[in-house]
């Protein structure tokens, strides 16, 4: 059977942020060109003949953003045959977790005419098939949670444990029981409770502070876990 194909492979990156003041955010670039000039989209482009996918969405973000990340986790594949206006292009979604304070100074290049970070209930429109990527990189950040350990990459090296849980409540977007949180987050041993106090507030006595384990956040990141919140 004769076969005739003429399909490009590109990369996106679905990369969310985190800050105590403004919670869950996602890096967006202004596009600069047609199609969707000036329109909000997720950092991404093709893939040269030479890299691979993981070398490709890396150096994507750097280049729209001036965002490097060490890790990112493959998503899923999109493949729609109108997904693009242009031609058939296949994109391979990645999705990685950063600590947003880290990377407030953004550098758009190439393909970006500006970057930004958008609160994650505050979007803008968003171009190609993006809204449908964003939306299935959310299910699987929240369904994360229940198999492995969060935080690592996004709370302070010393923390107090409100800080946690506030992450935690932004990922899932509701409110958390705090005493039942507690309890399991603790019993997974995760945790080391340190002999400082937080930083008074003002609202009765600072509690201590506390730093992940990561002996043991590593070994739950490989072999996985049971959390339901």
């Amino acid at each position: 059977m004769k076969r005739t194909q003429n399909i490009e492979i590109a990369v996106d990156a679905i990369v969310f942020g985190y800050n105590k003041e403004d919670g869950v955010r996602l890096l967006l670039i202004k596009r600069k060109y047609d199609p969707f000039k000036g329109e909000w989209a997720i950092p991404g482009g093709f893939v040269l003949d030479n890299e691979s996918l993981e070398n490709a969405v890396e150096r994507e973000l750097q280049e729209e953003t001036g965002v490097k990340i060490n890790y990112l986790e493959q998503l899923y594949t999109f493949g729609k045959p109108d997904r693009d206006p242009r031609r058939r292009i296949i994109s391979v979604a990645y999705f990685g977790l950063v600590k947003s304070s880290q990377f407030e100074k953004l550098n758009a290049a190439t393909d970006a005419e500006e970057a930004q970070w958008f609160n994650i209930k505050e979007l803008p429109k968003l171009a190609f098939d993006h809204q449908e990527i964003l939306k299935i990189a959310i299910e699987r950040l929240r369904a994360k949670i229940t198999y492995q350990p969060i935080g690592f990459e996004l709370l302070e090296q010393k923390f107090p444990f409100s800080d946690l849980e506030h992450l935690y409540a932004a990922l899932l977007d509701r409110a958390i029981d705090r005493r039942n949180f507690k309890k399991k987050v603790m019993s997974l041993g995760i945790l080391e409770e340190l002999d400082e106090k937080a930083k008074s507030t003002g609202a009765g006595r600072p509690g201590n502070l506390f730093q992940f384990n990561k002996t043991t956040y590593s070994r739950l990141l490989k072999e996985g876990m049971h959390f339901e919140i």
